[in-house]
Formats: C-alpha cells, sequence, structure tokens
C-alpha cells in the first residue's frame, strides 16, 4: 500500500512537531496510509462535516492530523479521485439539467454551477464567479468536452443560458427547455446540489 507522510506540519518553539491549526505541541504521527487519506476524503465530502469534524473523527481513531492537513489533502488529493470515479460512470443520460447556486467563498458571492442527466448522475460542477454569459457558455464548453452532445438541455429562465446556447452552433439542434426555478420543477439538480448546501451551511461558507 501507497505510504504518505503528514503534511501540514511545522516546528514548535521546543523542537517538537506541530500540526497546522492545533493547539499546543504533538509528536509526528507515523507515515499515514492512502487509504486513510481515502476515507477522510470520503467522509467529508460524502456527509456535512466541516475539516475540524473530520479532524475529531479521525481523532477517535488513533489517527491525529490536523483541519489544515485535512484541507491540503483536498487540494492534492480531491481532483485525482474525481478523475478515477469518472471512469467508473455509468452509462450517462441524453439530458442535461444545469443549474447554479450561490455559496459564500471567503467572504465573496460565487456561483457553483451544476449540470446532472435524467438519471440524476452528476456530469460536472464548476465554481465561478459570474453568471452571465460566458460563465453559461465557458460551462457548456467545458461539458462538451467531456460528453456527447445531448438530446435535451434542461435549465432554469436564466437569459445567460439561451445566449450561451444560441452562440455555440454544436448545440443549434439541441432542445432547450426551461423550467421555473424551484425544487419541484427542476428536482433532480436541486436534489444534488443539496449536499454542498448543507456543507456551507456545516462550515459557515467555504
Amino acid at each position: 500500500m501507497s505510504i504518505i507522510r503528514l503534511s501540514g506540519m511545522r516546528s514548535g518553539g521546543s523542537g517538537n512537531l506541530t500540526p497546522v491549526g492545533c493547539d499546543g505541541p504533538q509528536a509526528l504521527s507515523p507515515p499515514v496510509s492512502l487509504s486513510v487519506i481515502v476515507y477522510a476524503l470520503w467522509l467529508y465530502h460524502r456527509f456535512p462535516l466541516s475539516q475540524r469534524d473530520v479532524q475529531e473523527l479521525l481523532y477517535e481513531r488513533g489517527i491525529v492530523v490536523s483541519h489544515e492537513t485535512l484541507r491540503q489533502w483536498n487540494i492534492k488529493f480531491a481532483p485525482l479521485l474525481t478523475e478515477e470515479l469518472r471512469h467508473r460512470e455509468p452509462h450517462l443520460g441524453s439530458r442535461w439539467h444545469l443549474d447554479k447556486v450561490h455559496v459564500k467563498v471567503g467572504g465573496s458571492t460565487h456561483w457553483l454551477w451544476w449540470a446532472v442527466d435524467e438519471y440524476g448522475h452528476v456530469l460536472d460542477i464548476l465554481l465561478q464567479e459570474h453568471r452571465d454569459t460566458e460563465a453559461a457558455k465557458f460551462f457548456l464548453i467545458r461539458l462538451l468536452g467531456e460528453y456527447d452532445v445531448p438530446k435535451v438541455v434542461h435549465t432554469d429562465k436564466l437569459r445567460s443560458y439561451g445566449a450561451a446556447i444560441r452562440e455555440l452552433p454544436v448545440l443549434h439542434g439541441v432542445e432547450h427547455v426551461q423550467v421555473e426555478s424551484t425544487v419541484r420543477c427542476n428536482n433532480l439538480v436541486e436534489q444534488s446540489h443539496r449536499p454542498t448546501r448543507q456543507q456551507e451551511r456545516a462550515q459557515v461558507g467555504f
């Protein structure tokens, strides 16, 4: 099994190594196996837990890491795990359901663009600062780079979607269905990003 040493450590005044973000010096833990890192990331992304919550859960199992170390694991390994999971995806549908939700990142409002198919499989998630035509177009181009052209695209009535679709010739033959931006009308994508909302509330923003 691959072994990865803890990151996010700094030297304390006494010469001991202290996990960043923890109170008081602690001895450096033994090397952490990749399975522990994967488990920590699974806890963080599967449940509405903050990194400090995951830190406490790991501590209960005898694994001492700081929330800063968990943050660095997320930055380093989450994209690799995402790519690996994409290769295991089931057959995807031909209908895209697009939506965007506003989230606070560092105190500033950003937009989390979301796409799922008719079976509820997440196609892509993208954080952007805007929700204008250029942002919608960028998200659609990103989707088209990964998947076949859909038969139908479902969106809310934000004008940016229609403008972006008109600017992309490859989507001119695709049916564009606009629905009211409510849980009932766009239920698939609304349910899909519900865990993100729970995560945001648990952490009081990102």
